[in-house]
């Protein structure tokens, strides 16, 4: 791609850049810096502790990487050629997403999570199996953050979910119903870690470490005695996933190795 130019598909980068700047941009400061919202919006028995939202402002670091990778022909080729307009999407998506939870519309906020989730869904799924790494940078700005993204956006449904249609903490002491509703939440979240520890012989740590941390932040913030003591397993568990991902990304580091010591080995049996 020797003649390949910055400026192959300007429309789409511009419509990138200014999807991050003015939707996703609003993201940033409406969900990730600290502000009223954490204490005004309402209280579920499965509500994180507030700096769990702070993986919002590690996702923007990381498209900030992205939207300027794009002007590099290896980026133009995942983000401008394989992406393409899904971007923009989930961008304006995200933003109705936020506005409307902000502003406590939680039922209409729950579809735009699945919407989000969805679009996460298929970038992510482009990502991985059509567009391997072929460098750190495809790995930190193209691979990391919509990884990261995935396994936030699940978690994300499920807590619109409960503000949607669970009970207000502030009101309403926790029966058996929310309980085990609340119990399977926390299964649900842990299980989806363990997926993506399994998916790939590597596994998907950022995915796993997204959800590891939604879960400690609601361990931290729950108090009733059997939601707290249940999401403490399910993070512990979910903390298992997130080692087994660092293992599997250092056996893949020296996987080479690994693979010659098997070859080695092999005559020897045959014989």
């Amino acid at each position: 791609m020797a003649d390949s130019s910055w400026t192959d598909g300007i429309l789409l980068k511009i419509a990138n850049v200014l999807v991050y700047l003015l939707f996703l941009g609003s993201n940033l400061y409406t969900v990730a810096a600290p502000s009223d919202i954490y204490y005004t919006g309402k209280e579920t028995y499965i509500t994180p502790a507030p700096w769990a939202f702070l993986i919002w402002s590690l996702i923007h670091l990381l498209l900030l990487g992205t939207v300027i990778y794009q002007f590099f022909p290896n980026g133009k080729q995942v983000i401008i050629d394989g992406i393409s307009w899904r971007f923009p999407l989930l961008g304006v998506l995200n933003a109705i997403y936020v506005n409307l939870w902000a502003s406590h519309h939680y039922i209409i906020a729950f579809i735009f999570a699945l919407l989000v989730s969805s679009a996460v869904t298929h970038i992510y799924y482009i990502v991985k199996k059509h567009h391997s790494p072929q460098s750190a940078v495809d790995e930190i700005f193209v691979h990391l953050p919509f990884s990261l993204y995935h396994g936030w956006t699940t978690v994300l449904v499920v807590l619109t979910a409960f503000e949607a249609f669970g009970v207000n903490a502030l009101d309403h002491h926790a029966g058996i119903w929310t309980k085990v509703f609340v119990f399977l939440g926390l299964f649900f979240l842990e299980g989806t870690a363990a997926t993506y520890a399994f998916s790939t012989p590597e596994g998907d740590l950022p995915a796993s470490i997204a959800i590891a941390w939604s879960l400690w932040a609601i361990f931290a913030h729950q108090h009733t005695t059997f939601i707290h003591w249940s999401s403490l397993v399910f993070a512990i568990l979910a903390l298992v996933w997130v080692v087994k991902g660092a293992y599997g990304l250092w056996v893949r580091g020296s996987g080479g190795r690994l693979r010659l010591d098997d070859e080695e080995r092999a005559p020897l049996v045959g014989s």
